[in-house]
């Protein structure tokens, strides 16, 4: 049963019927829809097919609705692309002609740029590819000389070494995306390039309005939102989960500091109870050829030994040739990962005790889990689904069962770690029942076999939120009250 889950973005290569039920067949378990691409009737109309075809299925997948953010880009070029090399001047004018770009000179998307850079400042172009030197700003014109050269076309990203683009996490695009990601009834919402925790309370807050009841996600990209541990925990804290946008975040702190990051990032989303998705070029070379290159089998599986509830494919499955093969390669790597020695928490986190009820048994299980000889599984009775997160918190190479009746709870449960959910309602069922009944389902899935124990946590009451106050530790096969 593999434990991290699979995140695939939908696009022209795989939104067909047949393709999203053949993606999902193969493993995956949340579909990304980017709001940077398509009309809001298309993602309405993409969104209703996976729900459609998940319900054929009887498996819940989920659907994340990624926010375009602001577009810190240069403009046009009159005559096609050009190519710029090693020491020639170059100019990102604000005030030139969106349309008007040549050899010499740019205009910009972002119109802020010459009040957010200075004479020193490094500017990178095209996910750092090329590398400008500013060396004076006049006005509305920022002058550059070229350091690294290459070819240059229209709509490039333009970051500043290091950040400091003031750029607002949401344009008036983003909040009419909001409004549409809230009527699709989606389970999560991904905000790109937020600086803090103000601009994730404030996509909620926007998101809670529209009538949104979804999750959401802060996309760790910028290098203002890394370069204090109290800025990104607060960012965390103020999310249902983050992404690790690896483009944007390594051309703004360099490829060096990546990787680091990234392990620091991931390591302090799971102490702090929050999901986190590793994304970006993971299977890259999968997008045109039908085999991984054994760096990106070493990135994916990294990224599992470190811990990531997720990991992401982009244009892998967007627009490249084999959408299916990709998650099919994607989803062996990680169980090849996830069959080597992993070390089990312990929880020794003196600085964090448990101090609700549901937390201190979600600990307790996961403490016996790891300690009790013959536990096969975890059975975690739920109705929103805060006590089973909490457990996937906590490493583990055993399943959670996440037992519960509500579809949105099932869909929000499977970006997480180790969750696997059942549609159950114990309140249908009478209440000497539903131990054994709950058993028996793991007993019919072949997860647990006679003799096998299983740890079970609920609440003594039904359709009560939190109320998790019950563990047990029962035998398959015998008296299970």
């Amino acid at each position: 049963m593999r434990r991290t889950k699979i995140v695939a973005t939908v696009g022209p290569a795989c939104d067909s019927e047949v393709m999203l039920r053949t993606l999902i067949e193969a493993g995956v378990n949340v579909f990304r829809l980017n709001f940077s691409h398509g009309s809001a009737d298309h993602h309405q109309a993409v969104g209703e097919r996976i729900r459609k075809v998940a319900a054929e299925l009887g498996t819940s997948v989920a659907t994340l609705a990624d926010l375009q953010g602001p577009k810190i880009r240069i403009a046009r070029f009159k005559s096609g692309e050009i190519t710029l090399n090693k020491g020639d001047a170059f100019v990102l004018d604000a005030a030139m002609d969106e349309a008007a770009g040549d050899q010499h000179a740019v205009g910009l998307a972002y119109k802020e740029l010459p009040n957010d850079c200075q004479a020193g400042d490094t500017l990178l172009l095209n996910d750092g590819l090329i590398e400008l030197a500013v060396e004076k700003v006049e006005g509305p014109a920022v002058h550059c000389r070229v350091l690294l050269g290459g070819v240059l076309s229209d709509k490039k990203g333009v970051n500043r070494k290091g950040g400091g683009l003031t750029a607002k996490a949401l344009t008036d695009k983003d909040r009419d995306d909001i409004i549409t990601a809230a009527a699709m009834e989606v389970d999560y919402l991904a905000l790109s390039f937020p600086r803090d925790e103000t601009d994730v309370h404030e996509a909620r807050e926007l998101y809670r309005k529209a009538g949104g009841t979804g999750g959401v996600v802060a996309k760790i990209e910028r290098a203002e939102a890394v370069a204090e541990d109290e800025t990104l925990d607060n960012i965390i804290l103020a999310s249902d989960g983050v992404m690790v946008a690896r483009g944007d975040l390594a051309v703004e702190i360099g490829d060096a500091e990546l990787v680091g990051v990234q392990k620091h990032i991931i390591r302090r989303a799971r102490q702090l109870n929050r999901f986190v998705i590793t994304a970006t070029q993971m299977m890259e070379s999968m997008i045109s050829n039908p085999q991984p290159t054994r760096a990106e089998v070493s990135d994916v599986a990294n990224a599992v030994l470190d811990g990531t509830d997720a990991v992401m494919l982009s244009a892998e499955t967007a627009t490249g040739r084999f959408p299916v093969g990709t998650v099919q390669a994607m989803n062996r790597i990680i169980l090849g990962a996830e069959r080597s020695h992993q070390m089990r928490d312990q929880w020794r986190r003196e600085d964090h005790l448990p101090e609700r009820i549901d937390e201190s048994i979600a600990v307790a299980a996961m403490y016996l889990a790891n300690r009790l000889a013959g536990v096969k599984a975890i059975i975690a009775m739920t109705e929103t689904g805060s006590t089973p997160i909490m457990m996937s918190r906590i490493r583990s190479g055993l399943p959670i069962l996440a037992f519960t009746p509500h579809a949105a709870c099932q869909r929000r449960l499977t970006v997480y770690r180790g969750i696997q959910t059942v549609n159950f309602d114990s309140a249908t069922v009478p209440p000497v029942e539903v131990n054994r009944q709950v058993v028996d389902e793991l007993l019919q899935q072949g997860i647990v076999t006679a003799g096998d124990k299983v740890i079970l946590t609920k609440g003594d009451f039904v359709n009560v939120n939190g109320g998790t106050n019950t563990l047990k530790v029962v035998e398959v096969g015998g008296v299970i009250l």
